[in-house]
């Protein structure tokens, strides 16, 4: 969005420029420096001096110390950009099924992981009650 004002503004500050040296006679030379910034809030916008030309995009305040939104935009995950430590551990749950110790009714001693995973809960909610009794006066 940023990107379009700042076209925008530079699209009529060169219209503007055109139909002035319209009216003045034509050297065919351009002019020898043009300037885009960005201000933000109350900032002034740099005047242009002899042949510079200067283009300013005025930004809100809340914007000055952000990373530019082109940057902020999340990126898409492929599966190049996919580390192999992450496509093991999904490989991993997704054939755990069945597999031994891991408490399912489908496959080979699948049922051997249930009472694993049991003591496991119990001692994380046993755990949790040590130290939500620990926490009363």
């Amino acid at each position: 969005m940023r990107a379009g004002r700042l076209i925008m503004t530079l699209a009529a500050v060169a219209i503007a420029a055109g139909s002035a040296v319209a009216a003045e006679p034509e050297t065919g030379e351009p002019p020898a420096k043009m300037s885009a910034l960005e201000v933000y809030g109350n900032d002034p916008c740099p005047r242009s001096s002899g042949d510079e030309i200067v283009v300013c995009a005025r930004l809100p305040e809340s914007e000055r110390y952000r990373v530019p939104k082109s940057l902020r935009k999340p990126r898409k995950r492929d599966a190049a950009s996919v580390a192999w430590g992450s496509r093991v551990q999904v490989l991993e749950y997704v054939s755990r099924t069945g597999r031994p110790n891991s408490c399912s009714p489908v496959g080979t001693f699948g049922q051997s992981g249930c009472t694993q995973q049991f003591l496991t809960q119990w001692r994380a909610e046993r755990n949790q009650a040590k130290e939500d009794a620990s926490d009363v006066p």
